[in-house]
């Protein structure tokens, strides 16, 4: 029912993204976003512990009695399965972010090199701007609290620019899981069953706004991580602060260097040079924080991942988060930044 469904994008666009998920999004907001803690990963910690206790109490059971365990399985994992989707995983057939703004997802290696100049000019005013030299890294003053408060008016920001953006009763915590996260290498997730959006509170504060911008953008019913890092983008750009100004470009900036990395080493290499040292030492920060938490498991968990996002129609799997310059780059031929 869920790939017919699926099939028909104007449907679930007009009947269930705008339709039902909102309703259904702002009900779970209200009930658990007024609680400090994560109610999602308190939800997962009883249920792993469920597990473990069903199978001890059952282990004897499951060569005796195959077909009792296996129907229990069945009915558990329809039941996750048919609440997954009620409650969020139809966002996944809805009508692409590219589409509703009437934008191209593919581009030149010509207009990626020029976006990506325009990029690093901004990039570079607004590190001047917040350090008066280019050589100092930018360090963002704020609380991840702050950072959260900041989001939310940010996104009323948007609103006021495009009004499907808009965002009430808040449910942005930090993740109770977030040592895990980073060792997976995951800057949060969207709980689809309590609707909480979590981030990864260990993550550098300079990357903090666009991820929060990124997980609330989930938690609107937009499912695609190309869109959400789009929509991360977009709301954090529209604050008034300039540290999440810069937190926006030069977290934009750094898809678009790699992806002209991919297709052209020589341009890389040109428009990386005009890039500030202060911008670079951000880079640089960022990277050796993965680095410390890299382990053998890592690719592990993103390999089940990309499966997880390639059976939920997203054919790019975990590629798709790069896809988000193939938007960048055509929203700001369309409607210019």
């Amino acid at each position: 029912m869920v790939k017919w469904l699926g099939s028909y994008p104007d449907l679930v666009e007009r009947y269930y993204a705008q339709g039902l998920y909102p309703y259904v999004s702002r009900f779970l907001r209200i009930l658990f976003g007024w609680l400090p803690f994560s109610v999602g990963d308190l939800f997962y910690t009883v249920l792993a512990f469920a597990l473990f206790r069903y199978v001890y109490l059952n282990f004897k059971s499951f060569r005796k009695q195959p077909k009792k365990i296996l129907q229990h399985l069945g009915i558990t994992l329809s039941l996750a399965y048919f609440i997954f989707h009620l409650f969020w995983g139809m966002n996944y057939y809805r009508v692409p972010i590219d589409e509703k703004f009437k934008i191209e997802s593919t581009y030149s290696i010509d207009e990626l090199e020029g976006f990506t100049q325009k990029l690093i000019d901004k990039t570079n005013d607004l590190q001047f701007q917040l350090t008066k030299d280019t050589i100092s890294s930018v360090v963002m003053p704020d609380s991840r609290k702050e950072i959260f408060e900041g989001t939310i008016e940010a996104y009323k920001n948007l609103a006021q620019v495009y009004p499907e953006f808009s965002y009430q009763h808040q449910s942005l915590k930090k993740s109770l899981y977030s040592l895990p996260l980073t060792y997976m290498g995951y800057g949060g997730y969207l709980n689809p069953f309590t609707g909480e959006a979590q981030v990864n509170s260990l993550l550098p504060l300079i990357r903090f706004p666009t991820v929060s911008g990124h997980e609330v953008g989930h938690q609107i019913g937009y499912s695609s991580e190309s869109a959400t890092n789009f929509i991360g983008f977009l709301v954090t750009s529209k604050s008034e602060s300039i540290y999440f100004k810069y937190a926006a470009y030069s977290h934009a900036l750094a898809y678009c260097l790699s992806d002209l990395r991919r297709l052209n080493e020589e341009r890389f290499t040109a428009v990386w040079n005009s890039l500030n040292i202060g911008v670079k030492k951000n880079y640089e920060e960022i990277n050796m924080f993965w680095k410390q938490y890299q382990n053998v498991t890592e690719p592990v968990f993103k390999a089940v991942f990309n499966a997880f996002l390639k059976a939920n129609s997203q054919a790019e799997g975990i590629e798709s988060y790069n896809s988000v310059v193939g938007l960048l780059v055509n929203y700001d031929k369309r409607y210019g930044f």
